[in-house]
């Protein structure tokens, strides 16, 4: 039996979509996580609350993250990064140190990187496709959310 391509491609694409959506939805708060940096020190999302958080969810591999990381860099951690009542988190999906540590030398991000070895924070807001954003409000409300890179999302 001959399948059209088009009925192959709807098909693969319905199985890629899967897992695209969120756990969590816009207006609600932040699941509360923890992240430990380099040095072993955690930082909990809870401690964040008074300020705007961006959290991206990312990975060393993947392209779309590779191309959307440099205009995080320059176009928001460089802009708002000084402020007190700002922060970011960007989080590396099944990923440790030893590929964080080349990754960030070799880009010179300076942003905060923290593993997600285990999806354990990213298993709280979705199942799939990364780079994710959130944005939260200083009360620890989820305001925005997008899933993969465009460069409007970085166009004033």
């Amino acid at each position: 039996m001959k399948h059209s391509l088009l009925l192959i491609f709807f098909s693969f694409s319905m199985l890629l979509g899967k897992g695209q959506e969120w756990k969590v939805s816009l207006g609600d708060p932040v699941p509360s996580f923890t992240v430990l940096d380099k040095q072993g020190k955690s930082l909990s999302i809870d401690s964040l609350r008074g300020k705007v958080v961006l959290i991206n969810f990312f990975a060393t591999w993947c392209p779309p993250c590779r191309q959307e990381l440099p205009r995080l860099q320059n176009e928001v951690w460089e802009r708002w990064g000084h402020r007190k009542d700002f922060a970011v988190m960007v989080l590396a999906r099944e990923e440790g140190w030893d590929k964080l540590d080349p990754f960030i030398k070799n880009a010179g991000y300076t942003f905060p990187i923290f593993p997600d070895p285990k999806r354990e924070v990213f298993s709280l807001f979705a199942e799939s496709q990364i780079p994710r954003n959130v944005l939260l409000d200083k009360e620890g409300k989820i305001i925005y959310q997008s899933i993969g890179y465009t460069p409007e999302e970085f166009t004033a």
